[in-house]
């Protein structure tokens, strides 16, 4: 029986040669000496593994939209024509040296009042003070995260900046080259702050109801639907649950996909948590699966499943149950760069290896 995983998928006029992805991971490698937040060698490398490795789609880490939105200071942005050039050299390795025909999106971010943290091997923790490269962050409300510094409440102007800033890094995609745009709306970045009723108490058009919490989260949709081609498909990454009581549970989400979907969205990225310190979340293998179901089947919208999956068989019963239209991989990925030509190994489909590598194609077991 062929393999639903390894089936290609139509996205508008992309086509992605199979359902098997790499997610977003920062890597917090954009030294000051190669310019702020520009990719280099390290990205070139690390995303190029799995152009090589067989993956079908790669979506960059986080790129900022601004500086300010930058998660640490050695993040990656995607607002200054060096950041293009850096990235625009990984787009054009990712397309020519993929085993299949592999297609790199660009995830585009603002990290709001996450934002000016220190990076996960730093040895330090919280927000880097000004004195030490670190800045004034922004969100919804001047309510910091646990442990972090108290953000600026944003005013009409910073946010419109902000709408500004995500259309103008979208535009910059397009021109140097990837495939598809993701806008990251999960994990307790700005745009899911602002959803997230434990987090956007506001009470102007930007808060209060539900559609006021979604408000800014579809300006970016519309925003960067604007300056793309009608052609390329839009990706929106979403938190389906804040794993706390009173915040976004997934019957919210269901109803923000669908209203993205209208708006130009072609898929769901589904994932969960990150708003507040406090959630309660129950990671299992899988665990999030079934809120990419939920949001399949009840916006009418397709989606890609993320978290814990790590087999080749996990896998293909996401995608052949119709559980989801695409997984994204993520650790399994960085202990295994070669995971898809492992997978489809093991699923029985005979996938393209890049010619370098020929020489290990199994014949007696991988």
């Amino acid at each position: 029986m062929p393999s639903a995983l390894f089936s290609p998928l139509q996205l508008r006029s992309l086509t992605v040669p199979h359902r098997g992805w790499v997610s977003p991971m920062c890597q917090y490698s954009c030294h000051p000496e190669t310019g702020e937040g520009v990719p280099n060698d390290w990205h070139l490398m690390h995303l190029g593994a799995f152009a090589a490795g067989g993956a079908a789609l790669i979506m960059s880490e986080a790129a900022a939209v601004n500086a300010a939105g930058r998660i640490s200071p050695l993040d990656a942005g995607l607002y200054s024509d060096e950041q293009a050039a850096g990235w625009e050299r990984i787009v054009r390795f990712v397309h020519q040296h993929g085993a299949v025909e592999c297609k790199i999106g660009a995830q585009l971010a603002h990290a709001g009042r996450k934002a000016s943290t220190y990076w996960p091997f730093s040895g330090r923790s919280g927000s880097v003070p000004e004195s030490d490269g670190g800045w004034l962050t922004v969100g919804p409300t001047s309510q910091a995260f646990d442990g972090y510094a108290a953000p600026a409440a944003m005013s009409e102007e910073d946010i419109q900046g902000v709408v500004s800033d995500f259309a103008s890094a979208a535009a910059r995609a397009v021109a140097i080259g990837f495939d598809t745009v993701e806008i990251h709306g999960a994990h307790g970045y700005l745009l899911h702050q602002f959803q997230s009723p434990l987090i956007n108490t506001r009470t102007d058009g930007w808060g209060g109801s539900e559609d006021g919490r979604n408000k800014l989260m579809l300006a970016v949709v519309d925003a960067v639907r604007e300056v793309i081609p009608d052609s390329m498909p839009l990706l929106l990454r979403i938190s389906a649950s804040d794993w706390a009581d009173g915040g976004v549970d997934v019957a919210a989400s269901v109803r923000l996909a669908r209203a993205a979907s209208e708006r130009g969205v072609d898929l769901v990225d589904v994932s969960s948590g990150g708003a507040v310190a406090h959630q309660d979340i129950r990671a299992v293998p899988g665990y999030q699966a079934g809120f990419a179901e939920q949001v399949k089947r009840d916006a009418g919208v397709p989606t890609g499943a993320v978290g814990l999956l790590t087999s080749a068989t996990q896998a293909e019963d996401i995608v052949a149950n119709g559980r989801a239209d695409a997984v994204f991989m993520a650790r399994a990925a960085l202990r295994d760069p070669h995971w898809w030509l492992r997978a489809a190994y093991e699923l029985g489909h005979d996938i393209s290896w890049v010619p370098q590598y020929q020489r290990a194609v199994p014949r007696h077991g991988f």
